[in-house]
């Protein structure tokens, strides 16, 4: 077991002036299950293969343990990855593909055996030990994959996407087995997805990261109750925060006729617009004409919840949150069993108790 470290770790492409990953600083605790997130093209990806040695650091130094591993080759590194295309041999048993990396290494068959049952008893591969990857199910080779990891018995594990290629109930059950199996072992391990809903049930700790720059890095119950700025905070959560620019005067933020009061440090801001976040469970929702008027485009009922997508009918009051310049509705959980229609009007502001401000010039929570 180990710590990781990246210290200003920096990854430039030839040909690219953009730094793919910029001056990367995370600590990753002994036996920490650490996951990166955040949308295509963040640098999740890159940062992964910078710890495992597949990409070259062209600034910084990244620490396993007590050794800058920053210019090791991969071998050398005591890391195992697991792929997202799981990258077995297809001619190979499950229990080769599981034990080729310790027969390469040069250790001893019975060994390889014992390490190889071990690790398909704890995965639930036994039956499955001579069968070939193609008589194999998705889970299954998911977990080929895992075991091939684990026989290792590595200082880190590397995790690039490994439950993408399953389908969304598979995925459910095997982010839960990943995350038992990893707490069993204690194995430091470093996670990438782009699912929030994957870091946020997986992960000790999350990094979230935008352009190659870390936005923020900490546990998912703080990093979904403070988030550090406004794309933090429209990234992590399902639904998706409201992100709101409202008038903001002395006494507050005005959600149509209705008021909600700023403690004082944010109050700095009155005369101007602040942008307001507020998740849908958090949102008082009334027929009266008391707060922010929204027209019901949709309502999703789920059971005992349901939610309400709205469009603001103030034209002072716009949504923000996200990149992709789309328009974005108001969302609203409300009782399953007292569901708006559609096309009806409802009235909404957000409990003062649970209320995110952010700057809307630096999008730096205030």
């Amino acid at each position: 077991m180990a710590t990781v470290r990246f210290d200003e770790a920096t990854r430039v492409y030839p040909g690219n002036d953009t730094p793919s990953v910029n001056k990367l600083n995370i600590d990753v605790q002994d036996g920490e299950f650490l996951v990166l997130v955040g949308p295509s093209g963040c640098g999740k990806s890159t940062s992964l293969r910078m710890l495992a040695g597949l990409e070259e650091v062209n600034d910084g130094k990244i620490w396993i343990g007590d050794r800058d591993v920053t210019d090791l080759s991969p071998k050398d590194r005591d890391v195992a990855m697991v792929f997202q295309n799981y990258a077995l041999y297809p001619h190979m048993s499950v229990a080769d593909n599981m034990g080729f990396a310790l027969k390469i290494a040069g250790v001893d068959k019975s060994e390889i055996r014992k390490r190889v049952e071990e690790a398909a008893n704890i995965l639930d591969l036994t039956a499955y030990l001579e069968r070939k990857p193609k008589a194999l199910s998705g889970g299954q080779r998911q977990r080929v994959a895992m075991g091939r990891a684990i026989v290792r018995s590595p200082q880190v594990f590397l995790m690039d996407e490994p439950l993408s290629n399953l389908d969304a109930k598979l995925r459910v059950q095997t982010r839960t087995q990943i995350a038992s199996l990893q707490r069993r072992l204690g194995v430091t391990t470093v996670y990438v997805t782009h699912d929030q809903v994957e870091a946020m049930t997986m992960g000790d700790r999350i990094a979230l990261l935008k352009d190659g720059i870390l936005q923020q890095c900490a546990t998912p119950r703080e990093m979904y109750d403070s988030p550090a700025n406004l794309f933090v905070a429209g990234f992590i959560g399902s639904p998706a925060m409201n992100l709101v620019a409202v008038p903001a005067g002395p006494e507050g933020a005005r959600f149509g006729n209705h008021t909600v009061p700023l403690p004082r440090e944010r109050s700095e801001h009155g005369g101007a617009s602040v942008v307001v976040g507020v998740r849908p469970e958090d949102v008082e929702v009334t027929t009266n004409p008391d707060g922010l008027e929204l027209m019901v485009d949709v309502v999703e009922e789920l059971g005992a919840d349901a939610y309400v997508y709205g469009t603001p009918t103030d034209s002072n009051v716009t949504l923000e949150g996200g990149d992709d310049n789309l328009a974005k509705p108001f969302i609203a959980r409300v009782d399953g069993r007292n569901v708006p229609e559609k096309g009806s009007k409802i009235y909404v502001y957000p409990k003062a108790e649970h209320l995110h401000v952010f700057d809307q010039a630096s999008g730096k929570r205030l």
